[in-house]
């Protein structure tokens, strides 16, 4: 490891909270403790700050795979500080399939996504047919935070519907992409639980999720509990 990539590290724990680490780590069931330093958000963006920009920066981001879950942490930050699209598409891509656990995935928020670059659609419908869980699941995070409002097209709907998988965190993405696209775009969307489009588990876990939000009406609650299927 160079010297720098061990300065980083040195200065990771020296932000080490062993009460934040051991409760951290229970909610990360994919994850090693071991791997586990103990860093709370706000000091990684606050480093994250620090690097962007830097030698530093580009030798870390060179750095795959890491060894510890707040260095990639870390570098999903770093990439979400990103102005350029292709820069960033390009950092994802290779960041991405190193990505093992829910928390670094869904912390990833590129800067350089917020606009909405008329190329990121695609992009993500290709990261949803690639197969990897984390990759998956950050693609349909972005749909969700990105196009379920002004820019929502019934087509990207029907990407994550057809997402097949047996992973626990892809298909709980899916149930809060559809829970969340009920409140916001209900006449696009509920045809797809009323026709029984998705899996079974995931088609009641969005109805679970979507009769606990306040967003929804209660008489479209009703019309959804009505819809639960038997396992």
């Amino acid at each position: 490891m160079t010297r720098t990539l061990e300065e980083i590290r040195a200065r990771l724990f020296q932000m080490q909270d062993e009460d934040y680490r051991a409760f951290h780590s229970k909610l990360m069931p994919t994850v090693d403790p071991e791997t586990v330093i103990g860093v709370r958000v706000p000091q990684l963006r606050a480093f994250a700050r620090e690097l962007a920009g830097t030698d530093r920066e580009a030798a870390f981001l060179r750095a795959l795979p890491h060894g510890y879950y707040e260095e990639n942490n870390l570098h999903g930050l770093l990439i979400s500080s990103m102005r350029g699209y292709e820069q960033a598409v390009a950092a994802l891509g290779e960041f991405l399939p190193y990505v093992d656990n829910w928390a670094t995935c869904d912390l990833i928020s590129p800067r350089a996504f917020q606009k909405r670059p008329a190329a990121l659609p695609e992009q993500l419908h290709r990261w949803l047919l690639s197969g990897r869980t984390y990759t998956v699941r950050f693609a349909m995070g972005m749909l969700m935070s990105l196009y379920l409002d002004d820019a929502f097209r019934p087509e990207y709907a029907e990407w994550v519907a057809s997402v097949q998988s047996d992973e626990y965190y892809v298909n709980m993405m899916t149930a809060w992409y559809f829970a969340t696209a009920l409140a916001k775009q209900w006449d696009a969307v509920f045809p797809t639980l009323a026709e029984n489009r998705l899996p079974v588990w995931t088609h009641n876990k969005t109805i679970q999720k979507a009769v606990e939000s306040r967003r929804i009406s209660a008489e479209q609650k009703e019309e959804l509990r009505a819809l639960r299927r038997k396992e």
